[in-house]
């Protein structure tokens, strides 16, 4: 089943594929003209999952986004110390290729801008048999997951264009902030920026980023976690240049622009967002780019304050309902129908808030059930917190389950999110609403009871069992099971009768008839809870013999009952008159007793929960 994220990329990309405006970057090898058509988002979480549209896998160059990997190469080699003596951490407020260094000490003000790029690129040095730019081309591809290359034709023709760079690079030399050649340090610069990525690779370098430095799928830890804090600082506050205020105000994300067409975001502890739309605005930013980072920061709420919220959790487990049977005693040809098809429900169970990361992974786990499981349970009753995108999230998943023939079903307790509550299936107004339900319990028989319509195993609460077709007398004779059936005593009960109660001596074993019967319990927290529903064909009563003579539970009518009684007086005298019968009916009900105590002990834990 496709994600409603992936739906919801594909969407966004159409609809502001349609935006106009800006012209592609001018510098670029002879017949690499960009084409302005060209687009894709790719979106990587922080555990390497990518959802991609568009252009995800077409090459271009990395250009000014190459600025704060290889500032963190340099902090990484030499110390915050040594490479603050070098660029400051200031925003400038200034374009990127502006002239303007610090009036005592030269530095420039950032590393995002030209000429702190420039400062950060002559303090990289070659090292284990490998020159400068071999150690950066190594360090980006080990962002991206992917062996990277730099474009020799890209460089050539930026090198002819970099009259401005190469004044940049003479200055800080001049002021002994470039302490080497400023021609290798340009040279160095140009040859990082002629990088060839693809957007996957930006949004994967991105993920890493916001992953505290350890590549995704890799899992190798590219920089530390103090290195990242800092680079994502600076990019924060200087990575979009002059367009740096508004862009934290309408996105909230550290994030780099490149005139190559590339825009790339991070979410720390969450996501990467890249994108890829050569035509560009007056600050050298991708128009597509900066549109598209604004709607999927507003939509997946993901600015940084929103998103500090959230965490990572979210999915805690995924299980089969047959790990969390209902309380409903099925018959035979029931457990035999629930045992066969139980793996087509399915239980996820989610914990924590749901915005961007905690909504992805949730959306995530559904999209990947297999086409098999046809009811899908979302235990919310952990989750405290959710904003709209959850509530989009879970529309579009109950859509395109419903439009498959299956169903969402929504468990969230007394205290749920109200938006995930209402969630509907619908503008159409045709299909049914979500179920919801306050307790996994009634979840679980709301699933049971589907599969059993489902799959040729219809219930009927109406059904008549006489008692000498009861189940458990199944060892005995007809003629003794008639017998027994004329011992016992014929009761009725209305809806709500309590038949049995808490405490009270043995009473007799009883057969069930007709109706339904609810065994009740209470849980650790004194809290009174459904442990069980008894229907036709089903005893009771008979496990007080083995408590000490004493009721363990309460049983109550649901609707009208009708029930055999075989009382303690009946017992006596069939003890008396005919111990052989009474033998193989101490046999029958013990054979039936050990297998309702089995599943009780099985169950005993979830059901108190419930």
């Amino acid at each position: 089943m496709e994600s409603p994220i992936q739906e919801y990329l594909e969407s966004l990309l159409a609809d502001v594929q349609r935006l106009r405006g800006g012209e592609p970057y001018r510098v670029h090898p002879l017949g690499r003209e960009p084409n302005p058509e060209d687009f894709g988002i790719c979106l990587a979480t922080v555990d390497g999952r990518v959802y991609s549209v568009g252009v995800a896998d077409q090459e271009f160059s990395i250009q000014s986004i190459s600025k704060p990997f290889s500032y963190g190469l340099a902090l990484a080699d030499y110390g915050f110390d040594a490479v603050d003596e070098k660029v400051d951490v200031e925003p400038s407020g200034d374009p990127f290729n502006q002239i303007s260094l610090a009036p005592v000490t030269g530095r420039p003000p950032n590393a995002m801008v030209n000429a702190g790029a420039l400062a950060v690129a002559s303090m990289i040095r070659g090292g284990g048999g490998k020159s400068a730019v071999r150690r950066i081309v190594d360090t980006y591809s080990r962002f991206a997951g992917r062996d990277l290359s730099s474009s020799r034709s890209v460089f050539d023709v930026e090198i002819r264009h970099s009259d401005r760079n190469h004044a940049l690079a003479y200055l800080l030399s001049s002021v002994e902030v470039i302490e080497n050649d400023p021609s290798r340090a340009l040279e160095n610069y140009l040859r990082q920026c002629s990088v060839q990525v693809t957007c996957r690779d930006l949004a994967m370098m991105a993920a890493t980023l916001a992953n505290g430095g350890t590549q995704p799928v890799s899992g190798e830890q590219v920089f530390e976690i103090d290195v990242v804090e800092r680079v994502l600082s600076v990019m924060m506050t200087s990575g979009m240049y002059d367009d740096a205020g508004a862009w934290v105000s309408s996105v909230g994300m550290p994030a780099k622009s490149g005139v190559g067409g590339g825009t790339l975001a991070v979410l720390p502890g969450q996501a990467g967002l890249a994108v890829f739309s050569p035509p560009l605005d007056g600050h050298g930013n991708s128009v597509r780019g900066l549109e598209t980072c604004r709607r999927v920061s507003k939509d997946m709420e993901m600015h940084f304050v929103r998103a500090a919220r959230s965490g990572r959790s979210a999915v805690k487990d995924t299980m089969e309902i047959s790990r969390f049977p209902s309380r409903v005693r099925r018959t035979e040809e029931e457990a035999e129908v629930l045992e066969r098809y139980g793996d087509r429900a399915r239980i996820i169970e989610v914990t924590g808030d749901l915005f961007f990361a905690g909504t992805e992974s949730l959306v995530r786990a559904v999209s990947e059930l297999e086409d098999a499981v046809v009811f899908v349970v979302l235990d919310l009753r952990q989750v405290y917190d959710a904003g709209r995108l959850a509530r989009q999230m879970i529309t579009g998943l109950q859509r395109q389950l419903a439009a498959a023939g299956r169903e969402l079903v929504l468990v969230t307790g007394e205290e749920a999110p109200a938006l995930i509550v209402h969630t509907d299936a619908g503008p159409d107004g045709h299909a049914a609403p979500v179920p919801v339900f306050q307790g996994l319990g009634e979840a679980v028989e709301h699933c049971e009871d589907a599969l059993l319509e489902r799959y040729g195993a219809p219930i009927s609460v109406t059904e008549r069992v006489p008692v000498t077709e009861s189940p458990a007398l199944d060892l005995l004779e007809e003629a003794d099971r008639e017998r027994l059936a004329a011992l016992m005593e014929h009761r009725f009960h209305e809806d709500g009768d309590v038949i049995r109660r808490v405490g009270q001596r043995f009473g007799g074993v009883h057969f069930i008839v007709s109706g339904q019967i609810n065994t009740i319990a209470t849980n650790p927290l004194g809290e009174r809870v459904r442990l069980n529903t008894l229907g036709a064909g089903m005893t009771f009563g008979e496990l007080a013999l083995g408590t000490a003579d004493r009721q363990e539970t309460t049983e109550k009518a649901v609707g009208e009952v009708e029930i055999m009684v075989l009382t303690p007086e009946a017992i006596e005298v069939l003890e008396q008159d005919d111990p052989a019968l009474a033998l193989q009916l101490w046999r029958a009900l013990t054979r039936d007793a050990y297998s309702l105590v089995d599943r009780y002990l099985r169950e005993a834990a979830v059901r108190l929960t419930y």
